[in-house]
């Protein structure tokens, strides 16, 4: 699936899908280039839809006094500006060959620009513009990403409703297509405090929008994923390591290859389980249908010519006559023949 068809005008779904993967790898990349090769591999091989980077520098992303928002004991980096000195050195030239291993692996290329510099020269390397859930009070760097005329991915994380709707509305007056995706900005996330009972919320309060889910609880089983996509995400974007081992920044609360297989293997199992969105009797259970519901039945012998009446009829399995929903039109009726008790009545029984 192309991005751009995630925001597609459609009808009220009438089935659930496996949501758009991003596959955040963030920086995880650590400055080398065979690395971040790595991850798009691994991220394609496994069924990532896209892989996304973050392009920045620590300059003009934060000042030196900024304090750290993450784990220590993970991350033990208490100055945002020293964490993002370490890996702001991915510029131009190299996202620049990133999309072009990108494209060769198969899989969308994105990252998200943290400037004005890096969302010029972004703007040739991909489709989307997303915009971290740090900078959805932004207005005017929501607005110079909007001006590029793509569609903006957005984050919401450690927002208010009134926060998420100035941004919405940001974004509404430059008419760009938009997704909003619920995020809990704890690094990681506690699974009792992912909150995805935002996911519906957000599609209730934004009902033209895409809706879907920026995920940083641990990895585990993967279900708070599965869980997400149930309840109407439709974009699922997770960290993303070649090596979940390694010591700090997002290796710690990322997922791998192997966990991204395994949600695609549960999603898949439990989309099948769901299937469509609508009411109906599935073939499988016509054997019920005929068997299991009932007929209307002669409760004693009625002899031909007789008024049928209430003591006249009884209802018994299986459903191979009339049905007891005809019970009204058949009292009244004439028999056209001797019925003796236990007869499952046919229509050309009574007249």
């Amino acid at each position: 699936m192309n991005i751009p068809d995630i925001f597609a005008p459609t009808a009220p779904r009438d089935a659930l899908s496996m949501p758009y993967v991003i596959a955040e790898a963030g920086v995880n990349h650590e400055g080398s280039m065979d690395i971040a090769r790595r991850l798009v591999d691994e991220a394609a091989e496994a069924g990532a839809d896209a892989i996304k980077f973050q392009t920045y520098k620590a300059a003009t992303l934060a000042s030196k006094d900024s304090p750290a928002y993450w784990d220590t004991s993970r991350e033990p980096t208490r100055s945002q500006f020293e964490l993002f000195q370490k890996h702001d050195k991915f510029w131009k030239n190299e996202f620049e060959a990133l999309k072009k291993h990108c494209d060769a692996a198969g899989i969308a290329f994105m990252s998200t620009p943290f400037d004005v510099e890096s969302a010029r020269f972004l703007n040739d390397l991909m489709d989307v513009y997303k915009i971290s859930s740090s900078d959805i009070t932004n207005k005017p760097f929501i607005q110079f990403l909007c001006d590029f005329g793509k569609p903006i991915i957005l984050s919401t994380g450690a927002a208010y409703l009134h926060e998420i709707a100035e941004a919405v509305e940001w974004i509404e007056a430059k008419g760009n297509r938009l997704a909003l995706l619920h995020c809990v900005l704890n690094y990681p996330t506690l699974d009792e405090n992912a909150a995805l009972g935002m996911i519906p919320a957000l599609a209730r309060h934004f009902p033209q929008h895409v809706i879907g889910y920026s995920d940083h609880t641990l990895p585990g089983d993967m279900k708070i994923l599965e869980v997400a996509a149930l309840l109407g995400a439709r974009i699922l974007e997770k960290h993303f390591s070649h090596d979940k081992t390694l010591p700090g920044n997002d290796h710690y609360h990322a997922m791998d290859k192997d966990d991204l297989r395994l949600f695609r293997a549960r999603m898949a199992r439990t989309l099948s389980a769901v299937g469509p969105l609508k009411i109906q009797a599935l073939e499988s259970e016509e054997p019920a249908r005929r068997n299991a519901r009932r007929s209307l039945v002669a409760a004693r012998n009625i002899p031909a010519g007789t008024v049928i009446g209430r003591d006249d009829l009884t209802w018994k399995r299986p459903a191979h006559g009339i049905s007891p929903r005809c019970y009204d039109t058949v009292l009244g009726m004439k028999a056209r023949r001797d019925l003796p008790e236990d007869t499952v009545l046919q229509w050309g029984d009574v007249e």
